[in-house]
């Protein structure tokens, strides 16, 4: 016997997703768009410079780099012709739209990847980098964010790369935020885009040092390490509510973060980002 022909009269039901469906495919949809952002690509060394004595700033150029936010940074792997794999976290200088991707690192003796993007690295080389990454230690503009309270910048050291992503950032959104950068650092040598930032600073960005080590001969602040009274004179203080980013190393970090808390300021407007050995 033939199979009975299908009642002309039932139409088939087209259901609508459950709203549990819908979100499943909406985060699968989002997780899948993050994924290919922060992707492993391949850039191609077509800037390498000293920096200072022992740190060097590269370029690199990445055709499908998505663009980045101030203050993201990317993973740099390396693979040793036997296949050994090491990756460090690395801040990122620029920011915006455009292939062309900004690094500045620092040489530590005993780092792993430091010594051959500082020592080694040639134009025309190949690196693997992953990002862009992080969003928590990012500066948007005023017309993003509708915060009109003034931005506290204070780096240690290498600290500053991501700062100088900010305060370009500022700079090219003619952005009104105050904005104040506090960079504490050995001595004048050791100071990363010492010419950069003193053109910013003539263009309104206020900027201080503290020289722990050496200061020039007519700095009106004898040379020594940062102290909570310095960081009283020279950040904003806290009754004008500002956002703070602080960027060094652990130790710096948490000892001026506790005096940020000494002094006034909500833990909740501090953001902290801290480098070790690389």
């Amino acid at each position: 016997m033939s199979n009975p022909s299908p009642d002309p009269l039932v139409e088939p039901v087209e259901t609508e997703p459950s709203p549990l469906e819908t979100l499943d495919s909406l985060v699968s949809t989002s997780s899948t768009i993050a994924a290919a952002r922060t992707a492993w690509r391949v850039g191609t060394v077509v800037e390498a410079r000293p920096e200072t004595s022992s740190a060097r700033r590269i370029i690199l150029d990445i055709p499908d780099w998505p663009g980045n936010d101030a203050g993201q940074h990317l993973d740099v792997r390396l693979t040793a012709p036997d296949g050994y794999q090491v990756q460090r976290s690395y801040s990122i200088a620029s920011a915006g739209n455009g292939p062309h991707v900004e690094l500045a690192v620092d040489e530590l003796p005993d780092g792993e990847v430091s010594p051959f993007l500082v020592e080694d690295l040639q134009l025309g080389d190949k690196l693997e980098v992953h990002g862009p990454l992080g969003g928590y230690f990012v500066w948007m503009p005023q017309a993003v964010t509708r915060d009109p309270r003034p931005v506290q910048l204070i780096a240690g050291g290498s600290g500053v790369v991501p700062f100088l992503a900010m305060v370009r950032a500022h700079a090219a959104a003619n952005d009104p935020t105050p904005l104040r950068l506090l960079y504490a650092v050995r001595e004048p040598g050791d100071v990363f885009y010492r010419q950069e930032l003193t053109q910013l600073a003539v263009a309104g960005l206020k900027l201080d040092f503290v020289y722990s080590r050496t200061a020039p001969h007519d700095w009106p602040v004898p040379a020594g390490r940062i102290t909570r009274e310095a960081l009283a004179s020279f950040a904003i203080p806290a009754s004008e509510k500002p956002r703070v980013f602080l960027c060094g190393s652990t130790g710096f970090v948490e000892l001026v973060a506790s005096w940020l808390i000494e002094l006034g300021h909500a833990a909740g407007d501090i953001r902290t980002e801290r480098f070790g050995g690389s």
